[in-house]
């Protein structure tokens, strides 16, 4: 499912495709600017999102077998809901 096939979907609750467009839109934008800041975004009944920073950890180029170190990143890890595959 992809955000249009989203779009589509409110399109039919909403007066319009260009209406659902932008909502879906800005939801999806709250919830990185919320994720970049630092919180936890929770959508009840789904689960719930949050960045962590990964360590600096040893690995090695695959090509020529030499060691590097890998620097820290930024990631967004997916917590389900306990009550998602409930029905």
């Amino acid at each position: 499912m992809t955000k249009n096939d989203i779009a589509c979907s409110l399109s039919k609750i909403l007066s319009s495709k260009k209406e659902a467009d932008i909502v879906v839109n800005k939801v999806f934008e709250e919830m990185s600017i919320a994720i970049k800041n630092g919180e936890k975004v929770i959508i009840t009944g789904f689960g719930s999102f949050n960045m962590f920073e990964t360590k600096t950890k040893n690995g090695r180029n695959p090509k020529t077998g030499q060691k590097l170190l890998i620097s820290p990143m930024k990631k967004i890890r997916f917590k389900q809901s306990k009550d998602f595959f409930q029905d």
